[in-house]
């Protein structure tokens, strides 16, 4: 694990074979602590010492280290309600470490800062052409975006310890990712991109991971996903994540969620992978939009207009609707009879439209499920909308540092 820290936000510190040294067991202990201030916020070392079952010696000394990096501050004068001196409240800071959670879509770029609560500090939006032009144009772009979010986060007590990139492409990881290097992204016409090599500066290059399994992962942390649950979002196409039991599950070779590529019309459109009948051709927005017979400039925001159009009552985009909404019905219908999840997660720009797909997908839904009960309200509409990758990736970094706080100064070398 690098020192600024990449460890994916659903894993905690990996396990080492053989005893563990007494480096090991602190690091351990450490990460104990932390989760457990995480899980209870605020609590007394007290506390801590009754959640944990570790001595009071240890868990101050654990403690100790921990206000030391900047990961705990010790607050006001706690009521326990016991007899005796009320312990100090130990609670997450809103200055210190923060991750930087970096975005690039094919018409815009983002960027935001969270600190260690998960409060979202700074957020940059900037509409770009990056379809349009080579890899080396956005991500200079993208690196000066990059730079006055810290800059903006420094001037508010923050110091960026991990910075992750969500790319709408298939991103080659390491055990859990995120990675560094990207197979392919499309509709980006970017493929085989290293990005330590590519990335211009300033500072570090990113870690790079798909943008939905971002966003399945901040729905996790911050949204109205839990347990098992189904996660797709649409931008250019359509993206979903699939998560087990509170973990984001890729495969076998990480191409899990592939549900823009689910058969809904048999021997029907093209799709831009070669097949025919998948979800992207009927659901995608670029097919939304052909069939509401609309045309919107690249700079435009194509979701808002569809809102607005549908909000206005235009039968076309109505229509464009309901048939993108039954075709997701369909392919989610199969998602559920496979995976049996608890939920199905409308994210992405299809959050914004969600008010007009979701009663045509709950009629497809119920129409197809039929050897399980299927509640209505299983099928729920994200409340972070399209910010939804953005966020995932800066909590890449603040859950690894409250899963393993000591990657803060202990790099791996396991």
């Amino acid at each position: 694990m690098a020192a600024d820290g990449q460890q994916p936000a659903d894993s905690a510190t990996a396990p080492r074979r053989g005893p563990a040294s007494q480096q090991d067991m602190r690091r351990q202990n450490l990460a104990l602590v932390m989760r457990t201030v995480v899980a209870a916020n605020p609590l007394s070392r007290a506390d801590v010492a009754g959640r944990t079952g570790l001595t009071r010696t240890a868990v101050s000394s654990l403690v100790d280290e921990l206000i030391g990096g900047g990961l705990l501050v010790e607050g006001e004068l706690a009521r326990s309600g016991r007899v005796g001196r009320p312990g100090r409240a130990l609670v997450l800071p809103d200055s210190g470490p923060a991750g930087l959670g970096l975005e690039v879509g094919v018409e815009h770029l983002g960027a935001c800062v969270l600190d260690l609560r998960g409060d979202v500090r700074v957020e940059l939006h900037r509409p770009a052409p990056n379809a349009a032009r080579s890899a080396e144009q956005t991500l200079t772009e993208l690196a000066r975006l990059a730079a006055q979010a810290e800059a903006e986060a420094v001037a508010l007590g923050l110091r960026v310890v991990g910075r992750v990139l969500a790319v709408p492409g298939s991103v080659r990881v390491p055990l859990d990712g995120p990675g560094h290097y990207l197979e392919h992204a499309p509709n980006l016409g970017w493929h085989h991109l290293d990005l330590p090599t590519a990335w211009p500066g300033p500072g570090t290059a990113p870690a790079i991971e798909n943008e939905a399994n971002l966003g399945a992962l901040a729905e996790l942390r911050q949204g109205v996903g839990s347990g098992t649950f189904v996660h797709i979002s649409a931008g250019e196409g359509i993206g979903g994540a699939l998560v087990l039991d509170g973990r984001l599950f890729r495969g076998v070779q990480g191409f899990a969620g592939e549900l823009g590529h689910l058969t809904v019309r048999p021997d029907g459109r093209p799709c831009s992978c070669g097949a025919r009948g998948c979800l992207e051709p009927y659901a995608g927005l670029a097919a939304v939009l052909r069939t509401a017979d609309l045309t919107i400039h690249h700079s435009a925001d194509a979701v808002g207009e569809l809102a607005a159009r549908a909000e206005a009552g235009d039968p076309a985009v109505l229509r464009a609707l309901r048939h993108a909404g039954t075709a997701l019905g369909t392919a989610l219908a199969a998602a559920v009879h496979l995976i049996d999840p608890a939920t199905l997660v409308l994210g992405g720009a299809y959050a914004d439209l969600a008010r007009w797909l979701l009663p045509p997908m709950r009629t497809e839904l119920a129409a197809l499920i039929r050897v399980r009960p299927w509640p209505e309200d299983a099928l729920r509409a994200s409340p972070l909308g399209r910010r939804g990758p953005v966020l995932g990736a800066a909590l890449t970094t603040v859950r690894r540092l409250h899963t393993d706080p000591a990657s803060l100064w202990q790099p791996d070398t396991a």
